[in-house]
């Protein structure tokens, strides 16, 4: 199984820009009050989703313990290890990887702390299916906003499932809304990110997500909205509201057998 050093170029799989956002923020990924603050006041939400849509396609019961055991993860772009930790407490088997290569350490670092076997790498979607590495489960959050060339990304990501497996992809919206709430909102007036963190222009429509995911080789089932309550400052999935961030689930076609 191969994986790009931290000193091999990503060039033309990556934008370089989006990578160096992320590396100057990457010592403070575990930091709550931090730059990724917005992540870890959503991070409950999207995990109760990815729970909920896993548990549901492969049949697991999320009350059990390790309910996930057996199951193979990829969390790509996985940052410090946000969603990856939790994923390999409820027993799956996780591989987190991420295009910015300081990230890695410092989730190398913070899994060893909590007593936690991951396989983080440097890498992109494209290394891992280019080295033939297969998963169950592609947990893909808040990333295709940041490529060059989001179809052949999830085509990649395609390439990465199983027959019958599972991916989870969340982005940002685009339209009037999203720009008020993500750009101006979290970014120039809460300062929860630095400015320039997004680009606008780089959001993505539902409409257009199920239908670059239709041209990668999947079959959409599923798409909620995560939506932000500045009055008890906590977040909640909705069924109808997909104006700012949202998530879909989509499978790949086939039958699904352990590995």
């Amino acid at each position: 199984m191969s994986a790009t050093s931290p000193a091999e170029p990503l060039t033309g799989r990556v934008d370089p820009a989006e990578v160096a956002k992320f590396e100057a923020m990457a010592a403070e990924w575990w930091d709550p009050n931090g730059k990724f603050k917005p992540l870890h006041m959503l991070n409950p939400c999207r995990l109760d989703y990815v729970i909920d849509q896993v548990s549901a396609e492969f049949g697991r019961d999320p009350t059990a313990p390790r309910p996930f055991a057996g199951l193979r993860v990829l969390d790509i772009g996985c940052g410090g290890g946000l969603l990856s930790e939790p994923m390999a407490r409820l027993g799956a088997a996780v591989v987190g990887a991420d295009a910015a290569a300081r990230n890695i350490p410092v989730a190398r670092l913070h899994a060893e702390q909590s007593g936690l076997a991951i396989d983080y790498r440097h890498a992109t979607a494209e290394d891992l299916a280019t080295a033939g590495e297969r998963f169950d489960v592609v947990l893909n959050m808040e990333v295709v906003e940041h490529v060059p060339d989001p179809l052949a990304y999830l085509s990649a990501c395609q390439t990465l499932l199983r027959p019958g497996g599972l991916m989870i992809c969340s982005t940002l919206n685009r339209n009037a809304r999203s720009f008020a709430m993500a750009i101006i909102g979290a970014e120039h007036v809460m300062r929860w990110l630095p400015k320039g963190t997004h680009d606008w222009r780089r959001f993505i429509t539902p409409d257009e997500l199920f239908a670059l995911i239709e041209r990668a080789g999947l079959t959409p089932v599923d798409r909620k909205g995560f939506v932000f309550n500045p009055v008890t400052w906590s977040w909640r999935v909705s069924d109808r509201d997909l104006a700012v961030n949202y998530v879909t689930a989509s499978t790949k076609p086939g039958s699904w057998a352990p590995a």
